[in-house]
């Protein structure tokens, strides 16, 4: 089980979101990069989190003075891995290397390759680190497929 160490202003942020939404979360990013908070919530709590017609993430939002990510946490490094892209889909996670050295290869769908990344990787960055909090994940990687009708560099070898 991995420790997330929380500081002062997370453990602050988390009991300020959890009176706005009513969901609980057990860990909070502040990201400074992209102005925005992330938090994590307890599985179920969801709904709560972003309430009717996203009603309680807006008013939320509105009170902090940023915007808002929430991430559904899973105990199972696949499923948290996959809640982490959403609206993205997942269609294959590839899990390498030593337990504390893990790197986690994703493929998405095409159509959903931008939605992963994110506008200048913010997604992308926002995965890399819940993955590392929550399951000590060293890395995590978007695969690039090759375009249809051209083979992959292992594929050619053959």
């Amino acid at each position: 089980m991995v420790e997330v160490k929380l500081t002062e202003d997370c453990m602050r942020l988390i009991s300020q979101f959890e009176s706005l939404t009513g969901a609980g979360s057990r860990d909070c990013v502040i990201d400074e990069r992209n102005t925005r908070l992330i938090f994590v919530v307890n599985p179920g709590d969801m709904g709560l989190a972003i309430g009717k017609k996203g009603a309680s993430i807006k008013k939320a939002s509105e009170v902090m003075g940023k915007k808002i990510e929430v991430v559904e946490y899973n105990s199972n490094p696949e499923q948290f891995i996959r809640n982490c892209f959403l609206p993205a889909q997942v269609t294959s996670i590839l899990f390498e290397g030593e337990p504390d050295e893990q790197t986690v290869q994703v493929e998405v769908r095409d159509e959903d390759r931008g939605i992963a990344i994110g506008k200048d990787g913010k997604n992308i960055f926002k995965a890399k680190k819940l993955a590392q909090r929550q399951h000590n994940i060293a890395d995590v990687q978007i695969l690039q497929k090759p375009p249809e009708g051209q083979l992959a560099d292992d594929q050619m070898q053959e």
